[in-house]
């Protein structure tokens, strides 16, 4: 695992064998960041990174200046793996939160700047995943929110939808919580 630019740019990471992730491939990554660098100046936001994984998108975030980022990962492998990445770069920024996403998005109440989310393709709940993050005490206005999904979900009737995009066969859908929810 590489992360792409910013302060810790080309660090590589050798990721552990036994991690079920799938990570989001570096041509993805590298096209996302581009995309939310014009729409949202990362430098001093902070970042929620849920269904974390190996921690890529976290340390992507990281490296390119968030003031903080969180990330929640289920998988005692994969959060030990970010862990362990933390300490080789003796940032204090990151925060690693082993658990359940969906008992954190019932229970959070603090709100974020950006909100990722790259869960299973094959999570039971997925269809459900925007909404509960949208409807989170995570969420507040012009929280910018990414869901990383296969091309069999489409997220463009929801509200707060803003825009898909399209790297080889991993899809976007991109959020925003208005300023003014009143009617």
């Amino acid at each position: 695992m590489r992360i792409i630019r910013g302060k810790y740019g080309k660090r590589r990471f050798d990721v552990p064998n036994n991690i079920t992730a799938r990570p989001t491939t570096d041509f993805a990554k590298e096209n996302i960041f581009n995309v939310i660098e014009n729409i949202e100046d990362i430098e001093g936001e902070d970042v929620l990174d849920l269904f974390a994984g190996t921690g890529a998108i976290s340390l992507e975030f990281l490296s390119r200046g968030a003031k903080s980022v969180t990330s929640v990962e289920m998988a005692a492998t994969q959060a030990n793996f970010i862990r362990s990445v933390k300490e080789k770069l003796g940032d204090e920024s990151l925060r690693v939160i082993k658990g359940d996403v969906f008992k954190f998005l019932a229970t959070a109440k603090k709100p974020y700047d950006i909100v990722f989310a790259d869960p299973p393709y094959d999570h039971p709940r997925f269809e459900e995943i925007p909404q509960i993050i949208m409807n989170s005490g995570v969420v507040k206005p012009n929280t910018l929110v990414i869901i990383e999904h296969s091309s069999k979900h489409d997220f463009s009737s929801l509200p707060c939808f803003e825009q898909h995009r399209t790297y080889g066969s991993v899809n976007f859908s991109l959020f925003r919580m208005p300023e003014n929810t009143e009617n």
